[in-house]
């Protein structure tokens, strides 16, 4: 075939013209590759960290806004480990252990079930609500003792604290009684308090008498406590549910957070 044949000039023509074309297209790859590293934007405007106007076509986005969106993933993959860690960690389990306040002496001949609060109880009992409150140790679930004393502490509180009148209340006649044996509260206590709560209920006050209850505060936490009249043991340790927390924490394991008294700072 002759080199000058019209066959061969199309031949070479559209090889030709195929190089061309490949040229062009490394060229535009060339440009492309050059608007990325020069951080171009996508449409037409203007960069909110350069103040250039932006360039037309598909372009990459700016390093600065990359740069933005990948502290952003960042952070919600920080916020993502925080939250499953706060998942796994056991929320807090936090008991009150509450005497009733000073009752009256003025009628002997009244059973000591049924004696009622002295004027100084009801004064004391105003203050430990209210304290009780500013400190955010609002019960959600109230177990008390049924004799009049303890009867009559509780609805002073609740009308004081509003929080305590939301409280789901139930009454134990074996609070009163279980208190003037030795050694036998916090045993007690412990299948009552599961008997009754629900795992969604984070904060339970026990109200009751000595010896019984300063015994279970020193027992729950290891160290010598002393409730008085109208006094408040705050105890915490962590459980997903209350059966754990005093499997757990055990005798010795609560923390002791303060105890509350009508001339305290708490």
């Amino acid at each position: 075939m002759s080199p000058f044949s019209d066959q061969a000039i199309i031949f070479n023509f559209t090889s030709i013209q195929r190089k061309t074309i490949w040229q062009i297209e490394a060229q535009r790859f060339q440009i492309l590759k050059s608007e990325m590293n020069a951080s171009a934007t996508v449409g037409v405007g203007t960069c909110l960290s350069t103040s250039r106007p932006l360039s037309i076509g598909l372009t990459p986005v700016p390093i600065c806004l990359l740069r933005r969106r990948r502290r952003c993933l960042m952070i919600g993959a920080e916020a993502e480990v925080e939250l499953a860690a706060s998942e796994a960690q056991p929320a807090s389990r936090r008991l009150i252990l509450l005497r009733h306040a000073k009752s009256s002496w003025q009628h002997p001949s009244l059973r000591d079930h049924d004696r009622p609060l002295s004027k100084t109880g009801r004064i004391d009992a105003v203050t430990v609500s209210r304290k009780l409150e500013r400190m955010g140790w609002i019960p959600q679930l109230i177990l008390c003792s049924d004799a009049l004393r303890t009867r009559e502490t509780l609805n002073i509180m609740q009308e004081e604290a509003r929080g305590f009148l939301e409280a789901e209340v139930h009454f134990i006649s074996s609070y009163y009684s279980i208190a003037a044996m030795d050694g036998q509260t916090a045993e007690h206590l412990q299948p009552t308090i599961c008997q009754y709560s629900r795992d969604e209920l984070f904060t339970i006050m026990c109200m009751g008498h000595n010896r019984g209850w300063e015994e279970a505060a020193s027992m729950f936490t290891g160290a010598s406590v002393e409730l008085k009249t109208c006094n408040a043991a705050l105890l915490e340790t962590p459980g997903k549910s209350w059966e754990e927390a005093f499997a757990v924490a055990g005798y010795g394991g609560w923390k002791l957070q303060g105890i509350v008294t009508p001339s305290s700072n708490l």
